[in-house]
């Protein structure tokens, strides 16, 4: 293939599938439109890549972006926001795009979804996924579904919160501590994509992207402390005190770091299914977070965003 758009492709997945796309081949192009062209990103420097000032949300402009294009690749999502705001990222932009590649002739299209969707979820973050996926699927294009679990990596905003907060923090009360994953690393959601691209048998499929452990919340905030050198004593909160903490967090300025629609989110085991095809279908053997987190989380605290951090928490 060889012109690809990549909406989302300047967050942190779409940053390494933009990677992968470029090892794969010089020839092809990856088209990555942005609301505002980013400082300091990445995938600027990659030679493959151009990155286009346009806004998907807007149906002409997207229509306009997929003109000589043979694929697209989907990966906007939000995990905090209102229902108008899900509904508007996971389930109107999917309508849109469906209609922009039959109006410019393009066929092939990857979606990355999320585990645990389904029409009776207990989340507006998973309910809007289903609904998008149900979208796709009646679309009539050659469409590839991807659902991953929690993702991790050196610019992830889980395994790195938690270590932050640990440093920072005499312990940790932690909702919803029991609430089982199964983490995957982003370089191989980045080549389950790629892979999904380039395998014609891939069409109509939906691969769920989980890596080889399942860990509670609990372990996982452990871990992190751990591998950053700053491991704290956790209070595991009932649910009741749970609720309220992500209340009250949801109050605060910026992006929440929890919400009450996450603590409804994890309400669903976020692993993966029995008998649903997974990374080994495409060939891709899953790191394990393991040989992977403690890389980057050790280095932490020699960053130097890592005081601005701080000065936000005192």
């Amino acid at each position: 293939m060889g012109r690809i758009l990549v909406l989302g492709g300047t967050g942190f997945v779409g940053r390494a599938v933009c990677e992968q796309l470029a090892r794969r081949s010089s020839s092809s192009r990856t088209v990555v439109p942005t609301r505002q062209l980013p400082r300091g990103n990445t995938i600027r420097l990659l030679p493959t890549v151009d990155l286009v000032e346009a806004d998907v949300h807007d149906s002409s402009t997207l229509q306009r972006l997929l003109q000589g294009c043979d694929a697209v690749i989907n990966l906007v999502a939000i995990l905090h926001g209102s229902e108008a705001a899900f509904q508007r990222v996971h389930v109107e932009l999917p309508r849109q795009l469906v209609n922009a590649c039959h109006g410019a002739g393009v066929r092939r299209l990857v979606h990355v979804s999320a585990l645990g969707v389904g029409p009776d979820a207990p989340s507006l973050y998973l309910r809007s996924k289903t609904a998008g996926e149900a979208v796709l699927s009646t679309s009539g294009l050659d469409v590839t579904v991807l659902r991953p679990s929690v993702i991790f990596g050196a610019q992830d905003r889980f395994l790195n919160l938690f270590a932050r907060l640990q440093s920072v923090a005499p312990l940790m009360p932690l909702a919803g501590s029991q609430a089982p994953f199964q983490p995957v690393w982003v370089d191989d959601v980045a080549a389950a994509v790629v892979q999904a691209l380039d395998t014609p048998a891939a069409i109509g499929q939906t691969f769920e992207c989980t890596g080889p452990g399942v860990y509670t919340l609990s372990e996982l905030v452990r871990l992190a402390g751990r591998w950053a050198g700053h491991e704290r004593m956790q209070i595991a909160l009932p649910g009741w005190a749970g609720w309220l903490q992500a209340a009250a967090m949801e109050l605060l300025p910026g992006e929440p770091l929890m919400s009450r629609d996450n603590l409804q989110s994890m309400q669903v085991p976020n692993v993966a299914t029995p008998g649903m095809p997974g990374l080994a279908a495409l060939g891709i053997t899953a790191a394990a977070l393991e040989a992977v987190a403690p890389t980057y989380l050790g280095d932490l605290f020699q960053r130097p965003d890592l005081d601005r951090f701080r000065a936000t928490r005192s």
